[in-house]
């Protein structure tokens, strides 16, 4: 066999490991094995790191702290005095532009992995084989194995017209230098909603279409009532139960047109409608799998074949930043033949950034019940807690709680509200834990805080 960085006789490079995909599970997954001393290969397409720090994540959250800011200023009538609020959207694409992407350049990224040890390629892989990774031309031999961490690409719908226009996907509306004086939004899930809301604050007119029923859809029905009630008073028009089955580009005005036949316009149209895995072009027919499934097939230590492992995306087991990592740390450990516990996606946390956050973890209500679970339920609304009540302006937010009462235990729960994000935490940790309700019940909550509706929620379970 060849030795590390050798060429066997068939022309291939013999290598350790290599990691197609350098967003944020696949850097993770090979920073890990370089430094523990694997010759190992990372290969991207397009930046390392990702789509989180440079199209979603972090500037899209740049975004929302700006708006936030807006937002909070204007809430200042009636509690402490006056304020007049001019917003400016220059400040924030310069802060995208300078602070989260280094203007869109990778650099720092490349070094940082290739500083512990690793070697990287800027490329497009395909698998041609077992073991074997064709780079452009150059071809690979993965003595160990292989790890797909390809991400996912927007989800676009099939709506008359839409080819043919030029619309914004999330990386169009985090790279903005200005922010437009109409937007429609297609999709009113997590992405929709963060830049819905964050574009309407700096002045925007904005209309959400959702074809659901409501926004947020795979979130509490509380949660998504909770968003739109707020995006209404905020001047956001909701159209939930829309769908849209046209669109047209004319004179630098979209035209969408709903199946009522209404017709909608705005300047830009963002389409915000989900996420699929990017599996098509990478030969995983060549080892045996699908390449037109949804997403791949992995065990609890990220196997998807033999000497194949899988990350992020294209598990299918959501589109977030959190659950990539998790899964490149299990990655890393089953090829470096490290112990640890197979994969746990019971607690899996998820947090939509509009105000209010709207955090949630585990099973929804439908799912619980979906699953054959004798499910109770218990609300609380944030205002009526003693800290809502101070908080005052923008307290709007609600704890749910969904119990297994069979087995007395947490298997879900939504926190929208101020930092509800954060007082998730403790959820998640209940969810996680299995921690019994009466044990929960019997806990002090610190007062005056957001996390004391948790109490209330509890009471209310029963």
């Amino acid at each position: 066999m060849a030795g590390p960085g050798q060429h066997t006789d068939t022309g291939a490079e013999t290598v350790d490991v290599v990691v197609v995909g350098m967003g944020v599970g696949g850097e993770h997954v090979a920073g890990r094995l370089a430094e523990a001393g694997l010759d190992v290969v990372g290969v991207e397409a397009e930046l390392v790191g990702g789509e989180c720090p440079y199209w979603a994540c972090v500037p899209s959250k740049m975004m929302i702290r700006a708006g936030n800011l807006l937002a909070e200023a204007r809430r200042v009538p009636g509690m402490a005095g006056r304020t007049e609020v001019a917003a400016d959207f220059a400040p924030v694409a310069a802060r995208i532009r300078d602070e989260a992407t280094d203007d869109w350049d990778d650099e720092a990224a490349v070094d940082r992995f290739t500083g512990k040890g690793g070697r990287f390629l800027r490329g497009r892989a395909r698998l041609t084989g077992p073991g074997r990774v064709d780079v452009d031309g150059r071809v690979f031999t993965a003595r160990r194995g292989v790890v797909l961490a390809t991400g996912s690409r927007p989800r676009i719908p099939p709506v008359p017209g839409l080819d043919e226009v030029p619309y914004w996907t999330n990386r169009g509306a985090v790279s903005a230098k200005e922010a437009p004086p109409s937007l429609l939004v297609l999709g009113g899930g997590p992405i929709g909603a963060e830049l819905a809301q964050a574009y309407a604050r700096f002045g925007t007119a904005v209309t959400v279409v959702e074809a659901a029923e409501r926004l947020l859809p795979s979130e509490e029905p509380e949660a998504g009532a909770l968003v739109a009630d707020v995006f209404r008073a905020e001047g956001i028009e909701v159209r939930a139960g829309a769908r849209a089955v046209g669109v047209r580009h004319e004179d630098g005005t979209f035209r969408l047109t709903l199946d009522g036949g209404e017709e909608l316009t705005a300047r830009h149209l963002l389409v915000a409608t989900g996420r699929r895995a990017a599996l098509s072009d990478l030969g995983v027919e060549h080892i045996g799998l699908d390449p037109g499934a949804k997403a791949l097939d992995v065990d609890g230590r990220m196997r998807a074949a033999d000497r194949v492992w899988a990350v992020g995306d294209v598990t299918g087991h959501g589109a977030f930043t959190h659950v990539a990592m998790y899964q490149g740390e299990l990655a890393a450990r089953d090829i470096l033949g490290d112990p640890g516990p197979d994969a746990d996606y019971r607690a899996l946390p998820r947090v939509t950034f509009t105000d209010p956050e709207v955090g949630a973890v585990g099973l929804t209500e439908r799912a619980a019940r979906e699953r054959g679970i004798t499910v109770r339920t218990g609300l609380a609304q944030v205002p009526s807690s003693t800290r809502g009540w101070i908080h005052k302006a923008g307290n709007e937010g609600l704890v749910k709680l969904v119990a297994d009462a069979d087995r007395g235990v947490l298997v879900g729960a939504t926190s929208a509200g101020p930092a509800g994000g954060e007082v998730l935490y403790g959820l998640a940790v209940a969810v996680h834990a299995e921690v019994p309700l009466e044990r929960l019940r019997h806990m002090m909550f610190a007062y005056p805080t957001f996390h004391r509706t948790v109490e209330q929620a509890l009471q209310d379970l029963g």
